[in-house]
């Protein structure tokens, strides 16, 4: 395969990665188990697996972490991992994989937003690429607007043998007031969730000076691992809740640790390399069709109108934002290309004028002697 075609075969996986994900940890949660201690043994799990492979990578090599940049990746794994991850699944609870993968989605957007406010983009409303950037974020406002509030008509699953019984329980069809409430809050919840996670992307250029992009992630999920842990005690202290067995719950646990944390974040990576950010985030909409597909043909999770109609502002303003952004890019090197030949005009003629400069005091020299 070449590197193109690997590319592709790439982001395909890792966007199945996480399509996987949203439905099993949607599976485990229906099935009893605990959101805050599902995100505890998720972060432990990432933690077991990220410790050895830091070792084996940056031995030597990484910057040695002091106790002020230690002090610096508690506080944002706290709400950029860790609170993060609890609304998140807390929100999941309540909605649907297939509103999770929908408002995946959002994460470039807020992102930008904050990257806006922080002076670190920009957004000329003025120029084509400046209202291409605000009406990517109009989309995402709206589709989240039309996820929490418009229902519409329910799509059934035309598979009856379903792998899990209770996968759509918390669909909104057929929802009473008090579950159509629930609904609108686990939303509310997972965009909280999504804010914060682009709140966190935002500030890590500083920490990732401070030292290796995996030691960062690494030491940040161990720290989110104890301050999940003390989360979850305080609001379940029934410990028989925490026993796990040889069922869904601890397949999502390992999945969620080991292939999307580890092995999704080395592919991520090598994507990143080979073709560049605005690549992957390209990519994200799939997710969001992965997971329609395998929540509804696996778990039979009904896939309401109102989720579709959703997904599809979500991932236009998705697709808007980046569109501004490769125009805004694109202008910006055309002026550098158009800038080059004045600026090497105008050092040209410094060059003459100072050669010049340099001359006259030789002249003058030769005429008093």
């Amino acid at each position: 395969m070449g590197s193109s075609a690997k590319a592709y075969a790439a982001v395909v996986l890792i966007r199945l990665m996480y399509s996987g994900m949203h439905v099993m940890s949607k599976v485990a949660l229906d099935q009893g188990m605990n959101p805050l201690v599902f995100v505890f043994y998720r972060h432990t799990t990432a933690a077991l697996v990220l410790i050895p492979i830091t070792f084996l990578l940056e031995r030597g090599k990484a910057k040695p972490v002091t106790f002020k940049i230690g002090c610096k990746m508690f506080v944002h794994a706290l709400y950029g991992v860790t609170a993060c991850g609890d609304l998140f699944n807390l929100g999941l609870n309540y909605a649907s994989a297939t509103s999770s993968s929908a408002l995946y989605n959002v994460q470039p957007v807020v992102t930008f937003i904050l990257a806006v406010i922080f002076g670190m983009e920009t957004m000329k409303l003025t120029r084509f690429h400046g209202k291409m950037k605000f009406a990517g974020i109009f989309f995402c406002v709206a589709g989240v607007s039309v996820l929490a509030f418009y229902d519409g008509p329910m799509f059934r699953s035309f598979n009856h043998h379903h792998l899990f019984q209770n996968g759509s329980s918390s669909s909104p069809a057929g929802a009473d007031s008090h579950s159509k409430n629930q609904w609108v809050f686990g939303i509310f919840l997972m965009t909280l969730s999504n804010i914060l996670a682009g709140l966190w992307t935002v500030l890590q250029g500083p920490l990732i000076d401070d030292t290796s992009k995996l030691m960062n992630t690494t030491l940040q999920i161990c720290c989110a691992s104890v301050q999940a842990f003390v989360v979850a005690v305080a609001a379940e202290r029934d410990f028989s809740k925490w026993r796990l067995g040889w069922n869904i719950s601890l397949a999502a646990i390992i999945y969620s640790g080991v292939v999307v944390t580890a092995l999704s974040y080395y592919m991520q990576m090598w994507t990143i390399a080979k073709r560049g950010p605005v690549f992957l985030a390209m990519s994200m909409p799939l997710t969001f069709v992965f997971t329609i597909v395998i929540s509804s043909f696996i778990i039979g999770d009904a896939v309401s109108l109102g989720s579709i109609f959703a997904g599809v502002l979500l991932v236009g303003g998705l697709y808007n934002v980046l569109w501004g952004k490769s125009i805004e890019e694109r202008d910006d090197m055309n002026k550098i290309s158009a800038g080059k030949p004045g600026l090497e005009l105008q050092l040209d003629n410094r060059e003459e004028e100072a050669a010049h400069q340099h001359q006259v005091p030789a002249d003058e020299a030769d005429a008093k002697v």
